[in-house]
């Protein structure tokens, strides 16, 4: 199944794929594809129950990768997944090292204890709607989870993201299903073996979703041929450390 692929840059450079993680969309890449553009073909699709992609199920890890190699040219071994993306890298490098010349993940949610998964699956059933893209953006804002982003970038965001309901309510352009059972995914225990492909870890100073422990766990079974480094704010890193974020993903891919 072919997904909604936003693109950038020439078609006949090197194809670097971004993955987006859960409740977003590939647009959101938008800012760091632009600034590698001139080297790579960019191409972002919005994973399946997100965006402008089909929305039924099955949702599972496997499913998506399906997907996103179905849609995305036959050469691309480069790729870019941030949290939910980032494991679908990870899973991909492991399962497809044919596929894989090197990924970064940014603030990848590498595994999610069950607990938690349950969790924040739970509180996704419940709607979430605004009059505004003004208003959904002050309660982004308010929620503390964005770390010195400015305000415009998240503004770009939601007008991107938001679609109006039949209700007059805008929501999100996600199926909140797909969610509930991404969270399910992401508690399932990550590849063991050794990685076959090069891999960044590009984690967020404050980041919840990928700590420091965490990821050295993983990094004890995956061998030398994975990297990490730390950049300023929270999860979203490309909308808090844009700069950091792009150069750690050109340095790491050149």
């Amino acid at each position: 199944m072919r997904l909604h692929l936003h693109a950038w840059g020439d078609p006949a450079s090197p194809t670097l794929v971004c993955l987006h993680g859960i409740t977003a969309h590939g647009r959101r890449f938008r800012r760091v594809a632009e600034r590698l553009a001139d080297r790579y073909h960019v191409v972002a699709p919005d994973l399946r129950g997100h965006g402008r992609s089909v929305a039924e199920p099955p949702w599972s890890l496997e499913q998506h990768l399906e997907d996103v190699l179905e849609t995305v040219p036959a050469d691309a071994r480069l790729w870019v997944g941030h949290s939910f993306g980032g494991r679908l890298v990870l899973e991909l490098a492991h399962t497809r090292p044919d596929r894989v010349e090197r990924g970064v993940l940014l603030d990848p949610a590498l595994w999610v204890p069950p607990a938690v998964a349950l969790q924040r699956a739970e509180k996704t059933r419940h709607d979430r709607s605004w009059a505004s893209v003004a208003e959904a953006v002050e309660q982004r804002l308010a929620e503390g989870t964005v770390r010195g982003a400015p305000r415009d970038l998240v503004e770009e965001d939601f007008e991107e993201h938001l679609e109006r309901g039949e209700d007059g309510r805008l929501r999100l352009r996600y199926t909140r299903s797909a969610v509930i059972a991404a969270y399910g995914e992401m508690a399932r225990t990550p590849p063991q073996q050794p990685l076959a492909a090069p891999l960044l870890v590009v984690r967020a100073l404050d980041s919840e979703v990928c700590p420091e422990p965490l990821l050295e766990a993983y990094r004890a079974g995956a061998g030398e041929l994975l990297e990490a480094a730390t950049v300023p704010g929270g999860h979203i890193v490309m909308w808090d450390a844009l700069d950091e974020t792009v150069a750690a993903i050109a340095s790491f891919l050149a």
